[in-house]
């Protein structure tokens, strides 16, 4: 079923429909993709207040039949957050960054927040909260689904910080979770939370955090296989002030393009070096900048969207998969994978060190041992070309994954996490009105009624 834009807007509530957008606004164009994805939704509702997102869901419970994505900061690698036909919360307006607590380094964020505002609003107290690699990301889908970033090995991932949520749930009423308050549905948000409500804020704790060594390398390599394979030993020996991530893309003939991005949580330049001086060993260094700079300037790199907004890549395919370790073995099948054309790139995220402090059952991310977080991304069926790496893979991270069928989902919520979930679920949206994300219940449910990325 499709929106039928000019119909379905006069249901309305006065609330949502003067910033509503449908296809044949002058601004439609801006909100109807996302970064990397095209879309089309049929109506893309902006609340601007926990209240109006009461009433957005409520709309979108009126209109069940047709598909819901739920936007916060609009990167969007998965898809979820736009469709063709259907309705879209878009959360952006929802972009407060405020200090609840000097003391303890609590501050509240709106889901709408992108994590380059959030980085300079907590520079200003000499503060930092870890957030992927790219400050463009909204705080509402990295906060709700993991955040692997580049202070992960030294402090955790992003939903590691967050000390309570607000949510609206599927029957349109509001709650606060916390280890205090409904914890159970708090343990579920950190991992899973697309599956329960809208976020309307967050109360995360920064870590305290001066400058930091930055680094970008570009390298070329004749020996990809050897080069994955160092990387693999000296990303997870590095002590845990030092992640490093790497890139590579397809070969050129006999030579492999890489690039390294790494952060060292130290601002003394004698240890910085000491830290990435090894990696200069992954290949023929071609370009190189090490800086000492605070960790809000690495995240303002990330541009600003445009006044025409994100118009996406038409539908790039993306997979995902954890690596126990990058040994020998698995950097054979990477450089195999690489070599069939499928995957135009594909990043290598160091993990480790502080997130496999915190046990598996702690949060609804259950992957907490893994070494290294893999990511490809093409623009058709990658699947012949991940089969390569399937078999020393375990699990998968949903942010970048842009199948969304029973077998992603129970690689991503293995065993007790995902029945858990199930349970849940069943619970807090009986209904299954957030359905069209990465949904638990698809478990339950008979394969031809699957969300299709």
């Amino acid at each position: 079923m499709v929106v039928h834009h000019p119909q379905i807007r006069e249901a309305l509530p006065a609330s949502l429909a003067r910033r509503a957008l449908g296809p044949g606004d002058p601004a439609y164009r801006s909100v109807s993709s996302t970064y990397l994805r095209g879309g089309r939704p049929g109506l893309v509702l902006r609340p601007t207040s926990v209240a109006e997102v009461v009433d957005a869901v409520a709309f979108a419970r009126e209109h069940r039949a047709v598909p819901l994505g739920i936007r916060s900061g609009g990167h969007g690698v998965s898809g979820r957050s736009t469709n063709h036909g259907g309705l879209v919360i878009d959360v952006s307006a929802l972009d407060g960054v405020e200090v609840l607590d000097e003391a303890t380094r609590r501050v509240r964020i709106g889901p709408g927040a992108t994590w380059k505002q959030v980085s300079a609003v907590l520079h200003q107290h000499g503060w930092a909260i870890g957030s992927g690699d790219y400050g463009g990301v909204g705080v509402g889908g990295l906060a709700t689904a993991g955040g692997i970033g580049y202070l992960s090995r030294q402090s955790g991932l992003t939903i590691d910080h967050v000390r309570a949520v607000e949510l609206v749930l599927a029957d349109g009423s509001t709650m606060r979770a916390s280890d205090d308050e409904n914890p159970d549905l708090f343990w579920a948000v950190r991992g899973a939370g697309a599956n329960f409500g809208v976020a309307t804020s967050f109360e995360l704790e920064a870590d305290e955090l001066g400058p930091v060594g930055w680094a970008h390398l570009t390298l070329t390599t004749s020996d990809l296989a050897g080069s994955l394979t160092r990387f693999g030993q000296l990303a997870t020996a590095a002590p845990r002030d030092t992640t490093a991530f790497l890139v590579a893309g397809r070969p050129h003939g006999t030579e492999t393009h890489l690039a390294l991005y790494a952060v060292v949580a130290d601002p003394e330049p004698d240890v910085i070096v000491e830290r990435l001086t090894p990696f200069l060993d992954l290949g023929t260094v071609v370009r190189q900048q090490v800086v000492v700079t605070p960790y809000r300037d690495i995240m303002q790199l990330a541009p600003d969207v445009g006044p025409d907004g994100h118009h996406g890549f038409g539908e790039p395919s993306s997979r995902s998969s954890f690596l126990p370790i990058l040994d020998g073995d698995t950097a054979q099948r990477i450089e195999a994978m690489l070599a069939t054309g499928q995957i135009f790139f594909l990043q290598l995220r160091t993990m480790g060190g502080a997130i496999s402090d915190v046990p598996p059952d702690r949060t609804a991310f259950a992957h907490r041992s893994p070494a290294f977080q893999l990511t490809g991304m093409g623009t058709t069926d990658l699947d012949a070309a991940w089969a390569l790496v399937e078999p020393v893979s375990d699990g998968l991270y949903l942010s970048f994954e842009t199948r969304t069928g029973p077998e992603q989902i129970r690689a991503a919520f293995p065993g007790a996490t995902l029945s858990r979930l199930i349970a849940l679920k069943h619970q807090h949206d009986p209904e299954n009105l957030f359905r069209d994300n990465f949904n638990v219940l698809v478990t339950e449910a008979d394969p031809d009624q699957e969300t299709q990325p």
